[in-house]
C-alpha cells in the first residue's frame, strides 16, 4: 500500500521519527516536509503550502500527519479525495510550557484539537503524554466564556492510542566499548532551548566542579534560531573540557559520540517520550534524569532509584557520585542499554504497520471495497 506523509516540522524528533518509518516500513510511504523552523506560522499555514504540493491524494492509502499541522484546514480545502489520515502527537500546545515571558495563544490548542476530530485514528508518544493531553484538555475547554465544546474529550479519546516512536538503531547491537579515562564525558544531546532547562543543567556541572571532580563535556543537539544565552557563556566558562560544541549533522558522527559518552543528564521541564535519552542509553550512556514527565516510563523501574533525580540537590548529588566512581557502573550501563534496544524500530514497526493497514482498511470500506 501506499501512504502519505506530510511534515512541517522536519527537525529533531520530527524528523528521526518520519525517517525511521518509512525506511522500516513494508509499506511505500512519500514524505513531504518544510524546514524545523517557525513552527507557530507552521501550523497556521503549513496546510496551504501542501495542498498546493501534492499533485493528487488519489494514489494514496492514508494520510499521516503530526501535531504541528492543521490536518482539519487540509482536509477542508482537499474535500472528497482526501484519504483517511493518522495524526501523531509528539507534542501538544495544550500543555506545552510556555517560553519566559510568552502568553497562551489559545489558537495553537484549537488547531490541535480540530486535527485530532478531523483524524481517523490518533497517536501519543507516550502513556505520559496522553494522560497529559486528556487531564488537561478539559481545563482548556473551561476557559472559554461560554458554549464550552466538552464533547470533543471523548470524541478525541475514542480514537486515540500510544505508541512509542521508534528509535534508529539497530535492534541488535555489539559489545559497548566502554572508556578508562578519567575524566569521564557527559553528554547533553537535547534541543538548545529553553523547555529542556540548559540552565540548571550548567548550575550542576557548576556544583561538580565545586568538589573538586573534573569531566569532559559534549554539548550536542539542535539549535533552531538564536544560541541561548547559557550554551553562550557555558562555552566561555568550561572551556577546553568542551570536546564538542554544537549539532553534528553527521549521524555517524553523532553515534560515535555518544558511544564516548559516559553520562547523559536531562534537566527538562517538558518531555513527552525523549529519543535523545534513549540513543545515549543504547550507546553505553548512563542516564541521569528528572524523577517525573516521561522519564519514569521509558527508564526500567529497577533503575529508577539510581538514575531519576528528585529535585536539584540529588542531581548533583547523583553526579558527582558517577563521576567519582564512573568505572564501577558498566554493568549497569550494559544492562540500560540492552532495555533501550525495545525502542529500536524493528521491534516496534510491525505495529506501525498494522495501524496504517487498519486506516486503509477504513479507505476502502468508505469506497465500498473489502
Amino acid at each position: 500500500m501506499r501512504f502519505l506523509f506530510l511534515e512541517p516540522f522536519f527537525g529533531g524528533s520530527h524528523r528521526s521519527f518520519a525517517e525511521g518509518w518509512i525506511a522500516n516500513s513494508r509499506h511505500t510511504i512519500d514524505l513531504l516536509t518544510l524546514p524545523a523552523r517557525f513552527w507557530k506560522w507552521r501550523m497556521r499555514g503549513a496546510a496551504l503550502y501542501f495542498f498546493k504540493k501534492v499533485s493528487s491524494l488519489e494514489m494514496y492509502d492514508g494520510l499521516i500527519v503530526t501535531d504541528i499541522m492543521s490536518l482539519s484546514d487540509f482536509k477542508a480545502l482537499c474535500g472528497p479525495s482526501c484519504p483517511p489520515a493518522m495524526v501523531y502527537f509528539h507534542e501538544n500546545q495544550i500543555t506545552y510550557p510556555l517560553a519566559p515571558g510568552e502568553s497562551m495563544d489559545f489558537q495553537f490548542g484549537f488547531t490541535n484539537i480540530t486535527t485530532a476530530l478531523a483524524a481517523e485514528r490518533i497517536l501519543f508518544n507516550s502513556h505520559t503524554h496522553f494522560d497529559a493531553f486528556f487531564s488537561g484538555l478539559p481545563a482548556f475547554l473551561r476557559m472559554m466564556p461560554e458554549y464550552q465544546p466538552k464533547w470533543v474529550t471523548e470524541a478525541i479519546r475514542s480514537r486515540s492510542g500510544v505508541l512509542y516512536p521508534g528509535c534508529q538503531f539497530p535492534a541488535e547491537r555489539d559489545a559497548l566499548p566502554f572508556s578508562d579515562d578519567s575524566q569521564p564525558l557527559i553528554i547533553w544531546n537535547h534541543r538548545w532551548e529553553f523547555d529542556k532547562n540548559p540552565e540548571h543543567f550548567f548550575d550542576a556541572l557548576d556544583a561538580v566542579l565545586g568538589r573538586g571532580l573534573e569531566f569532559r563535556l559534549a554539548l550536542l543537539g539542535e539549535n533552531f534560531q538564536v544560541v541561548p544565552k547559557a550554551f553562550i557563556s557555558a562555552r566561555e566558562r568550561y572551556g577546553d573540557r568542551i570536546i564538542r560544541y554544537g549539532y553534528l549533522k553527521s549521524r555517524e558522527e553523532y553515534l560515535d559520540m555518544l558511544k564516548q559518552g559516559s553520562v547523559v543528564v536531562s534537566t527538562a521541564t517538558q518531555e513527552n517520550f525523549g529519543i535523545s535519552v534513549i540513543e545515549a542509553v543504547r550507546y553505553g550512556c548512563f542516564p541521569l534524569l528528572p524523577n517525573r514527565l516521561s522519564y519514569p516510563e521509558i527508564i526500567p523501574k529497577s533503575f529508577h532509584s539510581d538514575c531519576l533525580c528528585n529535585d536539584q540537590a540529588d542531581l548533583i548529588r547523583k553526579l558527582s557520585f558517577f563521576i567519582a566512581n564512573h568505572s564501577q557502573f558498566s554493568k549497569k550501563r550494559e544492562k540500560l542499554s540492552e532495555s533501550a534496544g525495545r525502542f529500536a524500530y524493528e521491534n516496534l514497526i510491525s505495529q506501525y504497520d498494522e495501524e496504517l493497514e487498519t486506516l486503509a482498511q477504513s479507505h476502502g470500506e468508505r469506497n465500498g471495497g473489502a
